[in-house]
């Protein structure tokens, strides 16, 4: 319950500094099953990590969500998009501009993305102007990223473990 009050607090806070502040809201997808595939499902504690999600971000406005094209990835965030009345949208995380062009699409407002252990570090430090996160480890799954940015290269990070 901290945990929420925490992030509320936050992500109250961020979006209050500006009224064009945009916030992003960065996780790697949750447990996925280990069964050699390159697309797995997620696994029970992945399907239950994804619930956390939702509830963890239930009062927060959530404007729009980006996945990478993997079902690990949409699975996660799915839920959240959802009880937002939301379509999760793919993309490439290699794609270069990609930050921009969500920033500017959309402009104070709150968007999350699901990635993985090797792009969500790297969207972080784009969005923060520095090279503060390396890859997360292949067991960790409960990062989340607030970022709150008023132009790329220039946002604010708090990170919690959900």
């Amino acid at each position: 319950m901290k945990k929420v009050v925490f992030l509320m607090v936050c992500l109250a806070g961020a979006l209050l500094s500006s009224a064009q502040s945009t916030t992003f809201i960065l996780v790697r997808h949750a447990e996925k099953v280990e069964d050699g595939s390159k697309d797995p499902a997620l696994t029970k504690e992945g399907i239950q990590r994804s619930m956390k999600l939702k509830e963890l971000l239930v009062s927060q406005e959530i404007n729009a969500v980006y996945s990478t094209p993997y079902a690990r990835t949409k699975a996660t965030v799915a839920p959240t998009a959802k009880a937002n009345d939301l379509e999760v949208t793919e993309y490439k995380p290699m794609e270069k501009g990609f930050l921009k062009e969500v920033l500017e699409k959309h402009l104070g407002e709150t968007i999350l993305i699901a990635g993985h252990s090797n792009t969500i570090p790297d969207l972080v430090n784009e969005l923060i102007g520095d090279k503060k996160y390396s890859q997360l480890d292949e067991n960790d799954y409960n990062y989340l990223f607030i970022v709150t940015v008023t132009e790329i290269g220039q946002g604010k990070e708090v990170v919690i473990s959900y």
